[in-house]
């Protein structure tokens, strides 16, 4: 015979950390994880009347296509190489400490001001096989440019392109902040149909657990609360440091752009409400499963104490005439050559059930069974 061997239960995932440096390590330390990706660099350079775009291999040949007239993307996905990520500090005047947390670590969304550039961390969430996944966007924004650095290679800013490629909005006669801001638009809206996805997901528990369906949804509630915590860790503090952009960036986010970034930041104040009242009702749903659970138990209890109620009188009964005495000596048990005996035994047994029947069902304890 063969057995069939047990699949185990995925549990949810929590976020892995990518390489930090080691203990001691000189600030702004470099440290690439072995299975990082390979770094590809993609320059999009546009202004109101053209557009160019070329993948290129070596950084030195960034520098042609930096121009005043013009806004350049230097749109970077892979880490694995820090000899790339040195020069381009260097050719944009990166402070290495951004840098670092660039390549190196699992950032929480912010905004930073580093002399004369602004660099921004955003997290970008998709679900992959009904798995979470989380990546981290960097942003450099400068004077005519934006430096884009991402974990790992995916199209999610093809909207952005075809904008710049079609001429569609402002963004072609805008400067390096507005397609900051597209980038950052683009990675809260798309946080939308996650957490709109988890939303469907608890209502279906909610709906079956209403229903009565009978299965055990606590390692699903826990899974799905756990989710959102995540999406809550990356979109919480994306929402206040949208707010705390202070006046000293002016000379890099104009004063459009940041009516536009307010209504970012409506967008992520909107999904922490949301993500807010998941949490709570993922909270209520597993204590309306336990509660279910425990009222289930409590009726299988009901059903077994009633069950071996009716048959302690009946075991008393057989019990007490189950007693071999010597019916010929005085003083022992009576009744037991009665004719018909065995059937009046039966019949006493019947009686005394029925009338405990009738007694539970009085007292209405039948009605929750």
């Amino acid at each position: 015979m063969t057995t069939k061997k047990k699949k185990k239960k995925k549990s949810a995932k929590l976020p892995k950390f990518t390489r930090r440096p080691e203990p001691g390590a000189l600030p702004g330390t470099l440290s690439i994880s072995q299975d990082a990706d390979a770094p590809t660099i993609k320059i999009v350079q546009y202004n109101a009347d053209r557009v160019v775009e070329e993948t290129v291999t070596d950084v030195e040949s960034i520098t042609g296509f930096m121009d005043e007239e013009t806004v350049t993307w230097v749109a970077v996905q892979g880490v694995g190489d820090a000899a790339t990520f040195r020069q381009l500090s260097k050719l944009f005047g990166v402070h290495r400490l951004a840098m670092e947390d660039a390549v190196n670590g699992m950032q929480r969304s912010k905004i930073e001001s580093y002399g004369e550039n602004i660099f921004i961390v955003v997290r970008i969430l998709t679900m992959v096989a009904n798995h979470l996944r989380n990546d981290q966007l960097s942003l450099f924004l400068g004077h005519n440019f934006l430096l884009s650095i991402q974990e790992k290679p995916s199209d999610h800013f093809e909207s952005i392109l075809k904008q710049i490629h079609e001429d569609k909005g402002c963004i072609r006669e805008s400067g390096s902040d507005y397609l900051a801001y597209a980038l950052i638009d683009a990675v809260v809206d798309s946080y939308f149909p996650v957490v709109g996805d988890f939303g469907e997901e608890i209502e279906m528990v909610d709906e079956q657990l209403s229903s009565g369906v009978r299965l055990n949804y606590m390692e699903k509630i826990h899974d799905l609360r756990g989710n959102l915590m995540t999406l809550r860790r990356s979109i919480r503090p994306l929402r206040d440091a949208l707010i705390a952009i202070k006046p000293t960036h002016i000379g890099l986010f104009t004063e459009d752009t940041k009516i536009y970034l307010r209504d970012c930041y409506d967008h992520a104040n909107q999904l922490v409400d949301l993500l807010d009242n998941y949490r709570e009702l993922c909270s209520h749903l597993r204590d309306y499963h336990m509660s279910i659970v425990s009222n289930r138990m409590n009726e299988v209890m009901k059903v077994l104490t009633i069950t071996g109620t009716l048959f302690i009188p009946l075991s008393f009964i057989t019990g007490l005439y189950g007693m071999n005495f010597d019916t010929s000596l005085p003083g022992n048990m009576p009744l037991l050559t009665v004719p018909f005996g065995y059937v009046m035994a039966l019949s006493l047994m019947l009686t005394v059930t029925i009338g405990m029947l009738i007694f539970i069902w009085r007292k209405g304890w039948f009605r929750s069974v």
